[in-house]
């Protein structure tokens, strides 16, 4: 098992390995109730955690919420806080989110807001919710308005990245998470490229050693961001790199698209922006389509669909009144902000690379 700490005002650590569910409550000392909140494909796992709990003198209350995008909305967010009110839950219990990205979402998000914020943790059971959802206490639901408008900054009390999760993800699923790999080897890690690169199929192999060092060399990235800038005033906003047109994109699709392939054509997009600023050295910018279809990643959208798009990305987190900001790359490794690009470039870039 890998520990990795993450810093700041409540540091906590990610715990990498396989067969961990009896980690768990040593993560929640003192706490008398835990309520497990999942979505019904990993009821089996919620079980499991449910037992470990028991077995530590930790009452559980389950709580099902519906499946990915659907769960992570304000009102199933209510009916978990109705649970808790109906289970008297107090300061000193906690909430454990089993699940993806979206449920580890939900569950902080929960726990932000319940009595102004109880101990939780994530048991990341997907790549993406691995190196990117669980780490890092952005917690958050969507709106009609746009995906995770409405949130909370809340660190967990640690981390759960139980790589036996992975022997039974679907195999879309797993390639997915590898665009939030991908990313952090572009913004901050570039060993992680050639690993990809060199073993494509022992990238996509949920037991492979590669596999387990991909997982932790993203984690190391987000661990060193997040430690220094928990609330995304400055640093942090590097992890966004190629989510302003990924956030539109699943807006638009109506959250029916895997976030890690959004992000995937996002960094097309943000690569090729840099690129056509004058930012980003070409070859640079290529590799990332290379890489990302050597994993079988999309790295295009419909051609179409811009209006929208653009539409939606003025609500994006990362504007500023009526400026859109873009996280690109001055080089490899090297990330930086583009701010205020003009339309009729963010326009002449998606024509390059849409469908």
């Amino acid at each position: 098992m890998t520990r990795i700490d993450v810093a700041g005002e409540r540091p906590y650590q990610v715990l990498v390995g396989r067969n961990l569910i009896g980690e768990l409550p040593s993560l929640l000392g003192g706490a008398a109730q835990a309520g497990v909140l999942f979505a019904p494909p990993l009821e089996g796992l919620a079980q499991r955690v449910a037992a470990e709990l028991r077995a530590a003198g930790v009452a559980v209350l389950p709580i099902e919420v519906p499946d990915a995008e659907a769960g992570k909305t304000l009102d199933v967010a209510a009916r978990c806080w109705d649970a808790l009110g109906g289970a008297n839950f107090t300061r000193t219990d906690a909430i454990v989110g089993v699940g993806g990205g979206a449920v580890t979402d939900l569950a902080g998000f929960v726990a932000a807001c319940w009595l102004r914020g109880v101990r939780w943790v994530p048991v990341a059971t997907s790549l993406l919710g691995m190196v990117d959802a669980a780490v890092g206490g952005k917690t958050g639901v969507n709106t009609a308005a746009g995906k995770n408008l409405v949130g909370a900054f809340h660190s967990p009390a640690g981390v759960l990245c139980d790589l036996t999760t992975l022997d039974t993800l679907p195999p879309e699923d797993l390639v997915a998470g590898l665009a939030e790999v991908v990313k952090c080897g572009f913004i901050a890690d570039p060993k992680i490229l050639p690993l990809v690169e060199g073993e494509p199929t022992a990238a996509t192999t949920p037991s492979s050693a590669v596999l387990r060092e991909l997982v932790e060399r993203a984690v190391r990235v987000k661990a060193r961001v997040v430690s220094a800038d928990l609330t995304e005033s400055g640093l942090r906003e590097i992890l966004n790199y190629g989510h302003t047109l990924a956030h539109a994109i699943e807006k638009v699709e109506g959250y029916r698209w895997r976030h890690g392939h959004a992000v995937s054509v996002g960094l097309v997009y943000a690569a090729a922006l840099a690129a056509r600023a004058g930012r980003l050295d070409k070859e640079t910018a290529a590799r990332h389509r290379s890489v990302l279809e050597l994993l079988g990643l999309p790295v295009s959208y419909r051609a179409q669909a811009w209006p929208d798009l653009l539409a939606t990305m003025r609500v994006d987190k990362k504007s500023r009144g009526s400026r859109l900001r873009f996280v690109v790359l001055d080089s490899l490794g090297r990330p930086s902000i583009l701010d205020g690009p003009s339309d009729d470039l963010l326009a002449d870039v998606y024509r390059e690379v849409s469908s």
